[in-house]
């Protein structure tokens, strides 16, 4: 069965299989319809949040410091949401789900979703539709990321706290240059593969992070120049903070509700987990509706606005539990116990 004309380099037979016996083609049809609409209703919110948090910031400035430091603090979380949100847009994206046009998916989740955030839709499409076919699998490109877990309490604290103080917001930035500069192999993962050396001149590698982050440098110029312009030159200096902490802190724990101790099978329903999101996890951790993570994996081409929907008729057609809260698998992966994945699925 076809589910969309995307289908064959995004799912492997086995899930297309399962997906045709759950829903029926009008289903499907109706559930992959995207909107250009919708789409821009998510970038353009997405970035009238990150104006309106720096027009705060910059408010905030002139204020007793009883309002300015708790200001810039809720700011900074806001900021490094939003950070996750043009992620997960450019994500969609990639998949061309954003949009109903596809130049409109390749430009914009490009330009105002990915550059901004130094990273690039084509080489993500082709990373991530590898981590579709191969969930959970060797050959997965996303295994590093969940491969520590279940880990001790203290352990995730440790990590935890090394991303809140910044350290693996730095270790990212080191590595984005790297990857530019053709020195490791590009990911979004946290391994590293050193590329070869021979035949390379030193001034290679400069002309290569030149020529692989230019779009992140324009667009991350025009910010700064806008705020510039706006006599708060100082506000692209939060944006950064806001990239390196707290964005790595919620990006990690997103990725743990996705695939961390789940089963190592080639089951969507078992590799993959939904997790339940409050207004809190929606504006940190969970933005665009990230958390339908096993909806997503059951049809990847569905827009975010309509995975809510597929979420409720998969629960009524009885294929998956209640889902998890965010708390919940922080339980999960921090418990040191060995895999158990009749307790870990969604």
């Amino acid at each position: 069965m076809t589910i969309d004309s995307s289908t064959p380099t995004e799912m492997p037979a086995s899930t297309i299989k399962t997906v045709g016996r759950i829903f029926t083609r009008d289903e499907i049809r109706m559930l992959n319809e995207r909107s250009n609409t919708m789409g821009m209703l998510a970038v353009g919110s997405t970035w009238a949040v990150i104006v309106a948090t720096l027009a705060t910031l910059a408010w905030a400035s002139t204020q007793p410091a009883w309002i300015a430091i708790p200001t810039f603090v809720l700011g900074l979380v806001i900021l490094g949401g939003r950070h996750l949100a043009l992620a997960i847009l450019h994500h969609d994206a990639a998949h061309q789900s954003l949009f109903r046009s596809r130049w409109l998916n390749d430009f914009v989740g490009d330009w105002l979703c990915a550059r901004p955030v130094w990273n690039d839709l084509a080489k993500y499409r082709a990373h991530h539709f590898v981590h579709h076919r191969k969930t959970s699998q060797p050959e997965d490109p996303d295994l590093s990321l969940i491969e520590p877990f279940p880990t001790t309490r203290a352990s995730l604290l440790r990590k935890l706290a090394r991303d809140l103080v910044g350290l693996t917001g730095l270790k990212y930035l080191l590595g984005r240059a790297l990857m530019d500069a053709g020195v490791v192999r590009w990911t979004v993962a946290s391994d590293a593969v050193w590329l070869p050396r021979e035949g390379r001149r030193w001034w290679s590698y400069p002309l290569e992070l030149v020529k692989n982050a230019w779009g992140m440098m324009l667009t991350n110029a025009l910010l700064f120049a806008a705020c510039w312009a706006c006599g708060h030159a100082w506000l692209y200096a939060i944006w950064v903070l806001a990239y390196v902490t707290p964005y790595p802190l919620f990006l990690r724990i997103r990725s743990l509700a996705e695939h961390a101790c789940t089963e190592r099978s080639t089951d969507m329903f078992a590799n993959t987990r939904t997790t339940r999101a409050g207004w809190l996890a929606r504006m940190t951790v969970a933005p665009i509706r990230v958390s339908y993570h096993l909806e997503h994996h059951v049809l990847p081409g569905v827009p975010y606005f309509r995975l809510p929907l597929l979420h409720r008729m998969l629960r009524e057609r009885g294929v998956v539990p209640e889902p998890p809260g965010y708390l919940d698998v922080l339980k999960i992966v921090s418990s040191g116990a060995p895999r158990d994945a009749t307790a870990t699925r969604p």
